[in-house]
């Protein structure tokens, strides 16, 4: 009995190393009744970040689509010809008391000097961008300094996109010329409004106000004179 339980285990064991030695002669095979479990290598590619000049020849060359990524008041003041418009930041209209009392200040200060608009992450800026664009899709993703383009691309990447572009220091660095635009401004000058745009304006009306007082002054000082005698005095 027990040469016939040795027998027994020597040949499992025989039968064990021949499974295992078949089973490895299989790898890489579908096998009957067995699951053969394999590593997903998930390849993931880098953002590129370029300049104008590159971006150009990704547009022309490459075929690559403008995204454009700022919020709505920036696009609507100057934007790429034929660019497609998500925006990563939407205007933030909710009523509770805490987002009431940040519009509030905020419109008082960035909104009234810089034209800022109160924004808050768009929820739907993923899958906005999925309903046009397969994630092979080469996509140059622009905005006003940079920023917004660098978050939007690290999202899609996330989902999936491989071939996502930003151009370095956004619009802003962009010099006038370089892409069609559509608009009432220069790309560069699209992230201004608010009063900052009207100070600069009165800012150069006084310089030039004063400039021509002083060449007035320098080379006619006898009529200079005679127009502050003439001033009453108080």
């Amino acid at each position: 009995m027990a040469g016939i339980g040795f027998s027994s285990a020597l040949s499992s064991t025989r039968s064990f190393r021949t499974s295992c030695l078949v089973s490895e002669t299989h790898i890489g095979r579908t096998m009957p009744g067995k699951l053969l479990h394999r590593k997903n290598l998930n390849i993931k590619a880098e953002v590129s970040y370029v300049n104008a000049e590159e971006a150009k020849k990704l547009i022309s060359v490459e075929e690559y689509t403008i995204l454009d990524v700022r919020d709505k008041s920036q696009y609507d003041r100057a934007h790429i010809k034929s660019c497609y418009h998500v925006p990563l930041f939407i205007e933030n209209q909710d009523n509770d008391f805490g987002t009431i009392l940040k519009r509030t200040v905020h419109n008082n200060f960035s909104g009234l000097f810089f034209g800022l608009p109160f924004t808050k992450l768009n929820p739907d800026f993923v899958q906005s961008v999925k309903s046009q664009f397969s994630p092979g899709s080469k996509l140059l993703l622009v905005c006003q300094e940079g920023l917004r383009s660098a978050v939007a691309a690290k999202e899609l990447e996330q989902a999936g996109f491989q071939n996502i572009a930003c151009i370095t220091s956004g619009l802003q660095a962009v010099k006038p010329g370089t892409f069609d635009s559509v608009g009432t401004t220069e790309l560069q000058d699209a992230g201004k409004g608010g009063l900052i745009t009207v100070q600069g304006k009165i800012s150069a009306v006084l310089g030039t106000v004063l400039v021509c007082a002083y060449l007035f002054i320098t080379f006619f000082p006898e009529q200079a004179e005679k127009l502050f005698q003439i001033a009453p005095v108080s």
